[in-house]
């Protein structure tokens, strides 16, 4: 039931966030850096034209959040992608290749590892540079190592299977066996750690694009918008809400599918046992 109830709020939250990203194609109130000197610090409810208020340039704040929207969604899930893809082969071949390649592929790994993920990130942007290209490949990398760590892992665990052994006694090649065999044995929990690190891509996005480091203005960012929101929270305090709030939804959101998936998973494998 909790695992059920997690999975449940977790596709909600997504979904909502997925939703407003999609609609920004399609209708925003204004355009996200039109600046309105007149109308700057309208509160919350006050003007039915800003819901949901403008900032200190006048720029409508609703239409900013559903902009900003893209590019988080577009750094978190694309890094993490990327990060996944190049850590399940980076994975796959320290398994099953020599244990010379293997200790040095996974000694790296341990060495990204060792990093704080924010301060390997912090580094990592300020060698690829700044914007939304520099924070996906920042991001990536920081994801490589989780990822193929667990799929070396899970290729050792499973290597004494009989479907395994079978396989090679065919004369079953590596990568035969690892796309017939490997791939959909992993899959579930792939899809879990996939659904977790998104959440994870999306905070540390957010922090890069607060610090200065990630998306660039004028481009709407919901980590730049609550630090442009700092110099004037005590007199403007709804500036930082709702773009906290829509951090909070989406890490939230992956954060509890990855659970939820990850309690699944678990019970499926003590109900095995």
């Amino acid at each position: 039931m909790k695992k059920n109830l997690s999975i449940a709020l977790g596709i909600f939250l997504v979904i909502i966030i997925l939703t407003v990203c999609l609609l920004s194609f399609i209708y925003m109130p204004h355009e996200p850096n039109e600046m309105n000197i007149s109308q700057k610090f309208l509160k919350p409810g006050v003007n039915s034209e800003y819901i949901l208020g403008t900032d200190n340039f006048g720029r409508d704040i609703l239409s900013r959040i559903m902009y900003g929207s893209r590019n988080v969604l577009l750094v978190g899930i694309g890094s993490v992608s990327l990060g996944t893809f190049i850590g399940i082969i980076l994975g796959a071949i320290a398994a099953i290749n020599n244990k010379l390649l293997s200790a040095v592929i996974m000694r790296i790994m341990d060495g990204l590892m060792a990093f704080p993920g924010i301060l390997l990130a912090l580094m990592l942007v300020t060698v690829v540079g700044r914007g939304i290209k520099g924070s996906v490949i920042a991001i990536s990398i920081f994801m490589v190592p989780v990822f193929s760590r667990l799929v070396y892992s899970m290729i050792l665990d499973t290597e004494n299977l009989l479907y395994i052994k079978a396989a090679r006694s065919y004369g079953s090649s590596n990568l035969t066996i690892f796309m017939r065999h490997y791939i959909p044995a992993m899959l579930p929990r792939l899809v879990t750690q996939f659904s977790s690190a998104i959440g994870s891509a999306v905070m540390i996005e957010t922090s890069l694009s607060f610090l200065g480091l990630g998306i660039q203005p004028p481009f709407a960012s919901w980590g730049l918008m609550l630090s442009e929101s700092r110099q004037f929270f005590l007199n403007y305090p709804y500036l930082a809400v709702a773009p906290g709030i829509a951090i909070i939804m989406t890490v939230l959101g992956f954060i509890l599918i990855g659970d939820g998936l990850n309690d699944m998973l678990i019970h499926r494998r003590s109900d095995d046992e």
